[in-house]
């Protein structure tokens, strides 16, 4: 399938990708999450990764955050290899992660003070930007789990990362708040031109994000498969009716089946 051109997509003209893995392989013990991956996202790229469970989605992520160093192969930022934990690439995590004893305002606020570059200024703007503004002072025992998940995103981009890592961020929510968010995330990756790599167990919600979807097989992980996703946005829940919408789920859902049965088999 052919990357079309869209005016609001990303350049994803031959060059220089900002993230890459090159030959990847990760290994736990005799356990091998990674065999041979390659793999890589150009600037401001929406990629969305889709696999079974213990398919080694997450491994990839962490190895991007360098909370992982791969066994062999390489993976980089900008052509440079990541070492150590990489502050241009900012992880949102499953599990909201926010410190208990802080308020909204603190726990977003948290990395920049910690660097001596408190900016309440740009706290306040990011309550607006993901639409909680008047809970500065609550505590997140306080909140609801959408509205935890809103300051664990914003507490991510105060640190202002190059590249936004996604791991499951809106799996444990209802439905329409995982609508709701998903069409936030969207819209501020466009406006503030991040590039995202997004893990997910929902075809529905990789065909609402992405720009390019990524399947990976079982089990020892592997790319199966990349599919450029050519439907038009803004994506909201109207286009799930649409024919292309429900043509690109099928040929999604197909290539995911199969490694979900080899998982099970495993």
């Amino acid at each position: 399938m052919s990357n079309p051109s869209r005016p609001d997509g990303p350049d994803t003209s031959p060059g220089e990708p900002v993230l890459a893995a090159r030959s990847v392989t990760k290994t736990f013990g005799s356990v091998t999450a990674l065999d041979g991956v390659d793999f890589e996202v150009v600037r401001g790229e929406f990629v969305v990764v889709v696999g079974a469970s213990g398919c080694g989605k997450t491994t990839l992520l962490n190895l991007f955050a360098g909370f992982e160093r791969p066994t062999a192969g390489r993976v980089m930022l900008h052509g440079e290899d990541i070492d150590g934990v990489e502050p241009r690439c900012g992880m949102v995590f499953q599990n909201y992660a926010l410190f208990p004893w802080l308020t909204v305002a603190q726990n977003i606020d948290f990395g920049p003070a910690a660097r001596g570059q408190s900016n309440p200024e740009r706290v306040d703007a990011l309550i607006r930007t993901i639409g909680i503004g008047g809970f500065h002072d609550h505590y997140p025992s306080q909140l609801s789990g959408g509205m935890k998940q809103r300051v664990a995103l914003a507490r991510t981009l105060a640190n202002d990362p190059e590249v936004l890592l996604c791991d499951e961020p809106f799996a444990a929510l209802d439905a329409m708040t995982r609508q709701v968010l998903q069409e936030e995330l969207s819209r501020i990756a466009r406006e503030q031109e991040k590039t995202v790599v997004f893990i997910t167990h929902s075809i529905d919600e990789a065909l609402l994000l992405a720009d390019r979807i990524v399947v990976m097989s079982a089990r020892p992980g592997r790319i199966k498969r990349t599919l450029h996703n050519d439907l038009p946005r803004p994506r909201t829940v109207q286009l799930q009716l649409t024919p292309r919408y429900l043509e690109l789920k099928q040929e999604i859902w197909q290539s995911v089946q199969e490694e979900v049965e080899a998982s099970l088999r495993q």
